[in-house]
């Protein structure tokens, strides 16, 4: 590619990228400048680069949108997921390119559950031997039957029958050898589930950031293929939010249940196998309370998710709120707006606070709910094991391990209940990223794009039509030829569709009706970077990235050496002031172009733009916000960069493009008139009542 202006005419909720160079391949408008003001003064300018006739889908700019304090406070509908399941499946599916490490971490973590499972029913046999080693020690006799025999001999039947589950020796106390090894055995246990539960956590980290990673990699690819009209519509706040925090919330929440799910899971089912092991009576006494719970969870669940749903979407209004007022902080306090944005961060973060409230805290009842429900199936247990150790059917050792069952039966299921509100989050942040990805995107290069024999800068428009809302129609049935080496000028009143008759030649918007063509060509079947690449750019807001000047003026052209760039420069009449900054070409300026004043900026794209050395050139205001000397400079500088190339003018001030071969006038959408300069005011049309307003307002300052 040959140049660059920054990959589009403007960026999302921009007033149109710099220009200055050919422009890039993408549309989603690396460089913009959100400078300008809106009508109020309420904060920065989102006009579209159509540059008028547009109808913004995000209306949202100032207070004045708000409703009042507490508009998300009012009982009113509460946006709710889209489908949870659906997104849910969706998001474990991001996983699949790393379901071998999943089967490890499956496996793994069965081990760890295997073993810890095993450890209640070790010490349950540990506590045996010691409680036979008190019992035997206690009784006399040469067998266990007689001692028991002569325990009913004497009234204590009772104690017979709780002592017939208990492998006791008469006479014979505790053998602390075997206790010894069986206390070591659980130990070892312990320590070798642990071991592979360290294993499973780190496999499954690597998993879910593996996962987070695609997923970012994911966005950034679909924000370079979104067409223009996506920013257009979204704050530039909101696609931030959906690209960092929805983002960070997936992982973290992935990273805090993943593990701790799949090991809830396996130790649900381990332990309901021990309980029916041990005993299949305490093990349904043990499962009447499962269906209780999964009704608390599900229906706390439903009431919940909405919230969360509603919370990220309020963090996103306000990172979109908190990212215009930082960028446009200047105009907010030029217009006096400092009070009233104030007053707006403090409405949004009060909606903030209280869908996060609401989610959390309805979420959050799900664990003490669940906490009561393990409670009284721990008595249930508590009662039922007694008996049954009482009539002898048990050991108290059996029901010391059930009891621990028990407690991790319940416990998993507390744990996986109080991971809803984490899940919840996740799935609804992930809803949200999977919009920005279902969001259509331009429409695909031509398998086999089409060139120009030999590129001219001839263009044809034929009978295109045009409209960003299907209702509304902005052009209709244009038709315009220019010649190699024209100039072009397109004036009209703001809102007459000249900024997008240029979106449409450089494909930023797509014509609904015609077509237009390159040298014969039709820029359709062209791939966009081919059609771009001939395209330079020089638009009102200038744009800059961080880095040196040299930098700045050589970017899109990649094979520039320093010669050619110091060239550009001297074409461009900035040659002078740069060498007056402290290093020169290689001072180091910031994205908002600190150091250089706005006419300085100016002739750093347009720099840009020589060094492109582009066959058409759109000069898009590009004098309209400097002094009348500097703009002298500009016009000296764009007069010989569009000498021998076909150049669009888009100006306001009809003394800028007197000269022009031809002059557009546009109102509505369509050409109303052409001709040159003098032709049109001879006319007395819409040109004439124009020039004479510009000159009758011009004598007004002078008076």
């Amino acid at each position: 590619m040959s140049g660059a202006s920054g990959n589009g005419s403007g960026a999302p909720n921009g007033n149109g990228a710099s220009g200055g160079g050919t422009s890039g391949n993408g549309t989603s408008g690396n460089g913009a400048s959100s400078n300008g003001a809106s009508g109020n003064g309420a904060g920065p300018l989102s006009k579209g680069p159509a540059g008028g006739g547009k109808p913004m889908a995000v209306a949202r700019r100032g207070p004045a949108a708000m409703a009042g304090p507490g508009r998300f406070m009012s009982g009113g509908p509460i946006e709710r997921s889209m489908d949870f399941k659906g997104s849910l499946k969706r998001l474990l599916g991001l996983m699949r390119p790393d379901r071998l490490l999943l089967y490890v971490v499956l496996a793994v973590g069965t081990v760890s559950v295997a073993l810890a499972v095993t450890g209640p029913r070790i010490l349950g046999h540990a506590t045996d031997l010691i409680f036979a080693g008190v019992i035997g020690k206690q009784l006399s006799g040469t067998t266990k039957d007689q001692a028991l025999d002569s325990l009913r001999a004497h009234g204590k039947g009772g104690v017979a029958d709780m002592l017939s589950g208990i492998d006791f020796t008469p006479g014979k106390g505790m053998d602390f050898g075997a206790i010894g090894s069986v206390l070591l055995l659980a130990l070892g246990v312990y320590l070798v589930a642990s071991l592979f539960s360290v294993v499973q956590m780190r496999v499954a980290t690597t998993v879910i950031n593996r996962t987070a990673y695609r997923l970012r990699q994911d966005v950034e690819a679909k924000l370079s293929r979104l067409p223009l009209s996506y920013f257009d519509q979204q704050p530039r706040g909101e696609v931030l939010s959906r690209a960092t925090n929805d983002i960070d919330n997936i992982g973290t929440t992935m990273q805090q249940t993943m593990g701790q799910l799949i090991n809830s899971l396996l130790t649900i089912v381990g332990v309901l196998a021990m309980m029916f092991w041990i005993s299949w009576l305490l093990a349904l006494v043990a499962l009447i309370t499962v269906p209780v719970t999964l009704l608390v969870a599900t229906r706390v669940g439903k009431r919940a998710q909405p919230q969360f749903v509603q919370q990220w979407k309020t963090t996103g209004q306000l990172n979109a709120h908190i990212e215009e007022m930082y960028t446009g902080h200047s105009l907010v306090k030029v217009f006096g707006r400092a009070e009233e944005s104030a007053e707006t961060f403090r409405q949004e973060n009060e909606a903030l606070y209280d869908t996060g409230f609401k989610a959390q805290f309805i979420s959050g009842t799900i664990q003490p709910m669940m906490m009561f429900i393990g409670n009284l199936n721990y008595v249930l247990v508590a009662v039922v094991g007694g008996l049954r150790v009482a009539s002898g059917a048990l050991s108290i050792g059996d029901v010391q391990a059930f009891v621990q069952y028990s407690r991790q039966f319940s416990q998993p299921l507390t744990q996986v209940a109080s991971m809803a509100n984490l899940i919840q989050s996740g799935v609804a942040s992930a809803e949200r990223v999977f919009e920005l990805l279902d969001a259509e995107e331009q429409s695909k290069e031509p398998k086999a794009p089409a060139r120009p024999a030999e590129l001219t800068g001839r263009v044809a428009l034929e009978d295109v039509s045009f409209r960003y809302d299907p209702d509304q129609p902005l052009i209709d049935g244009l038709s315009l030829a220019v010649q190699p080496g024209q100039t072009v000028a397109i004036v009209g009143p703001t809102g007459a569709g000249k900024t997008t008759l240029v979106n449409l030649l450089m494909r930023f918007y797509e014509v609904s009706g015609g077509r237009i063509t390159l040298d014969g060509t039709d820029v359709a079947a062209m791939s966009r970077e081919e059609l771009r690449s001939s395209i330079g750019m020089v638009l009102q807001d200038t744009w800059l990235f961080g880095g040196t000047i040299a930098e700045n003026i050589g970017y899109g052209t990649e094979d520039a050496t320093r010669a050619d760039i110091e060239a550009a420069a001297r074409a461009a009449h900035a040659d002078r002031f740069i060498r007056t900054l402290p290093d020169g070409y290689d001072t180091v300026i910031d994205d908002e172009g600190t150091g250089v004043s706005a006419g300085e900026k100016q002739l750093i794209t347009i720099a840009r733009a020589f060094l492109s050395n582009p066959v058409i050139l759109v000069l898009d205001e590009a004098t309209s916000s400097v002094d009348t000397r500097t703009e002298v400079l500009i016009q000296r500088a764009m007069a010989k960069l569009s000498h021998g190339r076909t150049s669009f003018v888009i100006a306001h001030r009809l003394s800028t493009i007197r000269d022009a071969d031809v002059i557009l006038v546009m109102e509505s959408g369509a050409i109303v008139e052409q001709g040159t300069h003098d032709e049109l005011l001879s006319a007395g049309g819409a040109y004439a009542r124009l020039y004479e307003a510009q000159f009758a307002q011009a004598v007004a300052e002078v008076d």
